[in-house]
């Protein structure tokens, strides 16, 4: 046995990793990315969405979230509007293509759970709620360190 097989954080990359390129081999023959796929998941099923609450569900930042959109907005998965008085507020909505792929997509989840092996909806929400904690204490963790650092000297 390797000393990575016995490390938390190196069972979560593997399984990261193991999990996107499921995903990446799913997605393939509509040309998506699993960030797009993220991105019309979350307006399928939770409507419009300020660029910033997407950026929030997705963990996302804006350097990030703003060019994977404009590539979805010219493919015609999503549209970019600027609805609000401030200017600043850009919402985004699912596009022609983004609302043609919803039907042709429907298969993936159900896909990603069968290769996931956990037993059942029971397991699977106990899976999510414990890397929800270990994301938390992490990001707090982060936060901690960053804090404590001495600031850099010149």
């Amino acid at each position: 046995m390797s000393v990575t097989d016995e490390m938390v954080c190196f069972s979560l990359y593997a399984a990261t990793r193991a999990t996107t390129q499921a995903y990446r081999s799913l997605l393939e023959p509509w040309g998506l990315t699993y960030p797009q796929y993220l991105v019309l998941v979350t307006l399928w099923i939770e409507g419009d969405q300020t660029v910033s609450s997407l950026g929030e569900h997705l963990q996302l930042d804006s350097g990030t979230l703003s060019p994977l959109l404009r590539r979805m907005e010219q493919a015609g998965l999503v549209r970019r509007e600027r609805r609000s008085p401030d200017e600043r507020v850009v919402t985004v909505t699912i596009g022609e293509r983004g609302r043609e792929l919803h039907p042709q997509l429907a298969h993936i989840p159900a896909r990603i759970a069968a290769g996931t092996g956990l037993p059942d909806e029971q397991a699977a929400a106990q899976l999510i709620d414990t890397l929800h904690r270990l994301t938390e204490t992490m990001h707090a963790a982060s936060a901690q360190q960053t804090a404590a650092q001495p600031a850099a000297q010149h």
